[in-house]
């Protein structure tokens, strides 16, 4: 499955939108090239103190929800100013669009929560997140 079509198709889904500048968003936003880069955005989740909201995306359960403001946190609000200028929306549009997306896709890129189980949990995750800074 590619996770960024995926991603890309989500957020279309919630704000609309232009593909091939979803998809620019997408990459700036969540990862690079045709990947989204799911240890460090889950990595960035925990160093601002939302690792259990990050962890709750990825095994069965429900998927605790995150706001707007807290996901501008940890996306940076420089990024997402620039990434609802070039959607040509607003940034309220935007994170609430990525609010409802973002949990979906996680979840789904880590069906039964196989993905945190392989890097050994959260704390793997993040440790991945870490080598490419």
């Amino acid at each position: 499955m590619d996770f960024m079509n995926l991603a890309k198709g989500m957020l279309a889904e919630k704000i609309g939108g232009d593909s091939a500048a979803i998809g620019g968003v997408m990459d700036n936003l969540l990862g690079s090239g045709d990947k989204v880069d799911i240890g460090s955005l889950l990595g960035s989740f925990k160093e601002k103190g939302l690792g259990d909201v990050a962890s709750s995306w990825l095994g069965d359960g429900a998927n605790a929800p995150v706001s707007a403001d807290q996901l501008k946190e940890v996306l940076g609000g420089q990024q997402v100013a620039q990434a609802a200028a070039q959607l040509g929306t607003d940034e309220g549009s935007l994170l609430n669009g990525l609010k409802d997306a973002l949990p979906q896709l996680i979840d789904q890129a880590s069906s039964g929560g196989k993905l945190l189980d392989s890097v050994g949990g959260l704390g793997g995750l993040a440790g991945m997140a870490k080598k490419f800074f």
